[in-house]
């Protein structure tokens, strides 16, 4: 079995841990960027490569990418891409802020294939993570292991691997080729024979089921459609331009510092902003296409509002879905030949971290104002969590509107515990570096 030994060592290759990649390459600082190794358990790097389809739209505006609200002359921003590839002509004259995924995720993976000093390894999947010690129990470092048995020591940890996808008990039995999560969407449908008419369940209600039941008609445009959901109907993002305020790197300190009782009021009232919601284009487009499928007297698509599913089984080659009626309380049958699950993700920490805090010992998984593991003894090394953290730091930890400020933070956080002294053997964290000058292309100046 071999091992390898970097400093830093960065699991998933999204967008928060390529932003974190582009600040260290940017800081440049005593060799760590070249002694940092980033991993990701795909082949490629894609952005929500499940429902990567041609016609769908990043829900954030272009500018807040990986490095510009951190370091706007930077050249990893997504308009120096646009420009790379030469396209920034047509993207400015589509007018739009947002741009669609595809092009996010042609970005991300020029970024992944700019840079020049930190390492990135596709096809590594991670599946465990255990704490390293010394003779005298003090933690010293990490321990990763990857599923063709090769492990990663490293002093520094950053785990960006993403929420685990939520499966509802109702459907964990179900045989594995009936049931498709949208993180698996356009993979799985791909396979899937697209003059068939196939029976098909949508479940849930927010953005994830809306673009996979638009996809059907494209896709398996010869199946009929349920659309099966718990709330009344389809409701529409809250972005108004006051609420987005709260997405602003800014904010950070200001959900942090406030009591426990103002963050859940914060999260509450922000939950239609990013979740249970669809974005009103989509809602509009289909809308449109529904009301045209009834004037033509086509029913292959329907909406099942108001309703709760309380059983799943197989019978032969059919799934059965028991449906409750919440206006009525009747129940009665789905058969149907396929399940798409628009269910989001585990609100839970993902199982990664969790077995990574058992190893530890944690009573409770925590981090610091910089995204650090608390770890609730003095160490030589560290652990950092990206986009899990919506608790301790608000809605717009999951998403990219904080992804260049974040990874400044971990970054310089880095530096400065790299800076602590040494009592004993085991590691005292100094105080946070002050800010690191950068030039226009974002290198340290001499």
């Amino acid at each position: 079995m071999t091992n390898h030994e970097v400093e830093l060592l960065a699991v998933g290759a999204g967008p928060a841990n390529l932003a974190l990649a582009v600040a260290l390459e940017e800081l440049g600082v005593d060799g760590l960027a070249e002694n940092s190794l980033f991993i990701e358990r795909g082949q490629t790097v894609e952005w929500q490569r499940g429902l990567l389809l041609p016609w769908t739209k990043s829900q954030v505006a272009f500018a807040k990418d990986l490095v510009t609200l951190r370091n706007p002359r930077s050249r990893f921003t997504f308009l120096n891409y646009l420009r790379s590839v030469g396209r920034l002509d047509d993207f400015i004259n589509m007018g739009s802020f947002t741009p669609y995924r595809v092009e996010v995720s042609g970005y991300l993976r020029w970024v992944s294939e700019s840079l020049r000093k930190v390492r990135l390894q596709l096809g590594c999947d991670c599946v465990s993570i255990e704490p390293q010690r010394n003779p005298a129990g003090a933690l010293t470092g990490w321990l990763t292991r990857l599923g063709d048995g090769t492990t990663i020591s490293s002093r520094y940890l950053v785990i960006g691997a993403g929420r685990d996808p939520y499966v509802p008990a109702e459907f964990a039995k179900l045989p594995a080729d009936r049931v498709i999560h949208s993180t698996q969407y356009r993979q799985r449908v791909a396979a899937l024979d697209k003059t068939k008419q196939h029976r098909v369940a949508v479940v849930g209600a927010a953005q994830s089921a809306a673009e996979m039941f638009r996809a059907t008609q494209i896709d398996l445009p010869n199946s009929d459609v349920s659309w099966v959901m718990r709330s009344i109907g389809l409701r529409a993002y809250d972005t108004n331009k006051f609420t987005n305020e709260l997405y602003y790197p800014s904010y950070i300190d200001k959900f942090f510092e406030a009591r426990p009782e103002g963050r859940d009021q914060i999260l509450r009232e922000m939950h239609l902003t990013n979740y249970s919601g669809v974005e009103s284009d989509l809602l509009q487009e289909l809308y449109t296409s529904m009301y045209l499928d009834r004037l033509a007297g086509v029913d292959q698509r329907r909406l099942v509002p108001m309703t709760d599913i309380v059983g799943a089984r197989t019978e032969g080659d059919e799934v059965v879905l028991e449906l409750s009626d919440r206006k009525t309380g009747t129940v009665s049958e789905l058969r149907r030949d396929l399940v798409l699950l628009g269910t989001g993700f585990v609100r839970e920490m993902p199982r990664l971290v969790r077995g990574l805090s058992d190893a530890i010992g944690l009573d409770r998984i925590e981090v610091n104002r910089q995204y650090r593991l608390q770890l609730d003894e003095p160490s030589d090394a560290a652990c950092y969590l990206q986009g899990v953290n919506e608790a301790t730091h608000g809605i717009a930890d999951s998403l990219l509107s904080v992804l260049g400020n974040r990874a400044g933070d971990i970054a310089q956080d880095i530096l400065a515990h790299r800076a602590g002294r040494r009592t004993n053997g085991v590691h005292r964290p100094a105080e946070r570096l002050a800010a690191v000058p950068m030039s226009a292309d974002g290198a340290v100046p001499a």
